[in-house]
């Protein structure tokens, strides 16, 4: 198979801004199970060779002197690089340039903007994203990717940016299932624990945390009724009140991690940062330690709770966003529905499902933690249903 050229992805790219680095030239790729397979790298995760410059303002950053472990096993099972993706700033809040190449006056999501934007664009067969809270999802929705989150400290995270370390985690989009599962047999161990499934689809609507579009109605009508066929059973779930704490728990950790970590930054380079970003630093900064301490420990409560909770599913449904992409790239939408699974540490995948104004919607399938693998084969039946 014959790969872009650099000329080729600049122009394509000029419009949409996926990429925030090009080499010269393409490496040649190693024999192996991904061989023919090209990948962009979202540019707080290092490539050896290219400078890694997080979405800030670093003009003159050296290039990485080793991949990140993740592109190291990617590029030894015969995938090719071309690039760096276009990420906000610091995967946090602050977004960049890039375009939603389904239609360029909306956003495509963040802070995994580039890394979308670019296998949407088919400038590249997949893509290595972050989540803290969203980063995954949403911009898989927006776009009518599959994105997956696997499950918390599942992927090894060496060579990547740690904004929030107990919260990151590494994952990955894909526009077809072949490839999303060719890209998870090298990623992804085995799951620590096996378990039988159980048949048994949670639906959750999360209307009590945030209202979201009204084709979402029939889109769950139509998803009970494509799993029907291939014999699970969906259960409507009550709106469950500790969501709101988690959210909760969610900001609180998000906000102290995230300044110690950015600290050192603002330290040494302030110029780099956006106002946005050093005004919640100092927020986070005065947080006490004790209270984090606290935060992580009812976490911690809260995550044995919820795997009791929802251990006889295989699944749990819910939106993937409120809507579809929102209109202009000041804002990157809201991740209030994905954020509880990110404190939880559960794998999400997103499974583009109906338009709204002209644009992709998409569901979020949870997957019980640690279950990965399970997940994937669960999704893989699902997506193979939904296209007959």
């Amino acid at each position: 198979m014959q790969h872009p050229t650099i000329e080729a992805l600049e122009a394509h790219d000029k419009q949409i801004r996926a990429w925030s680095y090009l080499p010269q030239t393409i490496e040649p790729p190693s024999e192996g199970p991904l061989n023919g397979l090209t990948f962009g790298v979202k540019d707080v995760i290092d490539v050896r060779g290219m400078p890694t410059c997080y979405g800030a303002n670093f003009p003159n950053k050296a290039p990485a002197l080793f991949d990140a472990a993740c592109v190291a096993r990617l590029k030894m099972a015969g995938a090719t690089v071309l690039g760096k993706t276009v990420t906000a700033e610091f995967a946090y809040k602050a977004p960049g340039p890039t375009r939603n190449p389904l239609n360029l006056a909306h956003s495509p999501g963040g802070s995994s903007s580039g890394s979308a934007a670019a296998v949407a664009a088919y400038m590249a067969d997949f893509s290595l994203g972050t989540q803290t809270g969203g980063s995954m999802m949403r911009p898989a929705a927006f776009t009518g990717l599959l994105g997956f989150k696997p499950s918390f400290g599942i992927v090894h995270r060496a060579g990547m940016f740690l904004l929030c370390d107990t919260l990151d985690t590494l994952g990955w989009f894909t526009r077809d299932i072949s490839t999303m599962r060719a890209v998870s047999q090298v990623l992804l161990p085995m799951p620590a624990h096996a378990s039988m499934p159980s048949h048994r689809i949670a639906m959750m609507s999360l209307s009590h945390l945030h209202a979201v579009h009204p084709a979402f109605e029939q889109i769950f009508e139509s998803f009970e009724a494509q799993a029907s066929k291939v014999g699970y059973e969906c259960i409507q779930i009550e709106n469950d009140e500790q969501a709101h704490e988690l959210l909760t728990l969610h900001g609180q950790i998000m906000h102290y991690e995230m300044a110690q970590a950015l600290l050192p930054v603002w330290q040494a380079c302030d110029d780099a940062l956006r106002a946005e970003t050093i005004n919640d630093i100092k927020t986070g900064l005065a947080i006490p330690s004790s209270d984090y301490q606290q935060w992580q420990t009812r976490r911690r409560d809260l995550q044995i709770q919820w795997a009791e909770r929802y251990a006889q599913y295989d699944a749990i449904v819910t939106p993937a966003s409120t809507g579809p992409a929102p209109l202009g790239i000041q804002s990157t939408g809201s991740s209030i529905l994905n954020r509880i699974w990110s404190l939880l540490g559960w794998p999400c995948m997103n499974m583009p499902y109906g338009q709204a104004n002209g644009l992709p919607l998409g569901l979020q399938v949870v997957g019980r933690p640690h279950q990965d693998k399970n997940l994937l084969e669960l999704l893989d039946v699902l997506v193979q249903q939904a296209s007959n």
